[in-house]
């Protein structure tokens, strides 16, 4: 089979706000035909997932995948959690970490690879208002800094 490569459904830009990422995971999502078809479509938002471990699976929770419009009887919640794929070990491991003060699992991205939806999942701790500040105040003197260099170029 030749491979297609990845093509990015959606990004989740609020996560890297709200948290700093410590280490990603690619985890595969159980999804039903019509999900799939309106993920190819681009109609789903990450703003507001998260995902929970419960009884040893990886749930994704808050994530809206919007009805597929020639779906009919076929179409599921569009809020409904959904299992998310990963070896019990590598679940286990991520259920250690996320006991841990200020933790927690972000879905980063949905993408096709290869024709399958995966997900992009981070080990996250949240950012504290002063970090975002800061943040805001780097990316604010790197785009002065790039501004002055075009004008000194042109």
């Amino acid at each position: 089979m030749p491979s297609q490569g990845i093509k990015v459904a959606a990004r989740n830009q609020k996560a890297f706000h709200d948290y700093f990422v410590e280490e990603r995971f690619e985890a595969g999502i159980e999804l039903t035909g019509t999900e799939v078809k309106s993920i190819r479509q681009g109609t789903l938002n990450l703003k507001d997932a998260w995902c929970a471990i419960q009884d040893g699976q990886l749930w994704l929770r808050q994530m809206h995948i919007s009805p597929y419009e020639k779906g009919n009887i076929f179409n599921k919640d569009p809020m409904r959690p959904r299992r998310l794929l990963m070896h019990k070990r590598e679940i286990a491991r991520l259920y250690g970490q996320i006991k841990q003060d200020g933790y927690a699992l972000i879905p980063l991205s949905v993408y096709f690879k290869n024709a399958r939806v995966k997900v992009e999942v981070a080990l996250c701790k949240g950012k504290k208002l002063y970090d975002k500040r800061e943040d805001a105040a780097r990316r604010d003197a790197k785009r002065q800094m790039d501004r002055a260099i075009k004008e000194r170029n042109h």
